[in-house]
């Protein structure tokens, strides 16, 4: 079963959980992790707001068993250099993700040794967690998503895809929990304000998934057993939570499948402060 915490601090029994600190164009860290070990999905926020975010879920940074990088991008590696300086955690990213961040100067310099190289599509252990990077579609040096298993309970965080196809469905298959981005709201990013190179760049498949495609990617992926959503990595321009909420429950309801958006619960992650925890046991 899957369970949503609004405020849980205590002692962690079997399971797996999941928590947004942070969730957005202007910055992503998530926490995953069991009653043995956390990790960060990315740090693109300040070290102090990650601290915060910690410690109200009964966390602290040196908690941490490490910080999983999912690409270069600032609104998720913006806090990595002073975590990395502060509390010497390592840090996993692919070889191109890892070069990228050495030519990134606003991040600083980092101790070599604190990164690790990993390889899209397989698997490593961090404690008792088996992760699995995928690789994604995103204009950046070489993005993925994870997927984080704990004995029979998992979890993944898939944001930043500017399309999917079928081998990314079939590995995000049988799963607990979901983290899943819906960047945009397609109308309101025809009609704002950006410049039209760049509302190119999102709406193209090294973009970012508007809410209808999230909700059609979700539609691949419910099972009877799937437990809590949360849409993330909204547009603070182009999206808003409702909106955002009600289109993906419309795709699920209304598209090819067996499953009703009141099947199971559905929530969308903050984007400046700490979302309910979920977790699977």
């Amino acid at each position: 079963m899957t369970e949503i915490v609004l405020n849980y601090i205590g002692k962690r029994i079997n399971m797996l959980e999941l928590c947004s600190i942070a969730s957005g164009s202007s910055g992503n860290c998530i926490c995953v992790g069991s009653e043995e070990c956390h990790v960060l999905i990315d740090a693109g926020i300040s070290g102090k707001r990650i601290e915060n975010g910690l410690n109200a879920i009964d966390l602290k940074s040196q908690d941490m068993e490490g910080i999983l990088i999912t690409h270069e991008h600032i609104d998720h590696i913006a806090g990595l250099g002073v975590m990395a300086r502060r509390y010497g955690l390592p840090m996993y990213a692919t070889a191109g993700t890892i070069a990228a961040i050495k030519n990134t100067s606003s991040v600083g310099k980092i101790d070599e040794s604190l990164f690790h190289t990993i390889m899209p599509e397989e698997e490593f252990a961090i404690g008792d967690l088996c992760i699995t990077p995928i690789s994604i579609s995103h204009d950046a040096a070489d993005p993925v998503a994870y997927r984080i298993t704990r004995g029979e309970r998992t979890f993944a965080v898939v944001t930043d895809l500017g399309t999917y196809d079928d081998a990314l469905v079939e590995r995000l298959q049988g799963l607990d929990g979901l983290l899943l981005e819906a960047n945009h709201d397609i109308h309101m990013l025809e009609t704002g304000v950006y410049p039209y190179p760049l509302k190119r760049r999102i709406m193209g498949d090294r973009g970012h998934l508007s809410n209808e495609r999230s909700g059609q990617l979700l539609c691949e992926l419910l099972h009877d057993q799937f437990g809590t959503v949360m849409l993330g990595h909204l547009s603070k321009e182009n999206n808003y939570e409702e909106l955002a909420y009600e289109a993906v429950r419309l795709e699920v309801t209304m598209g090819d499948n067996p499953y009703k958006a009141e099947d199971f619960p559905m929530m969308v992650a903050k984007r400046d402060t700490v979302s309910p925890v979920i977790r699977a046991e």
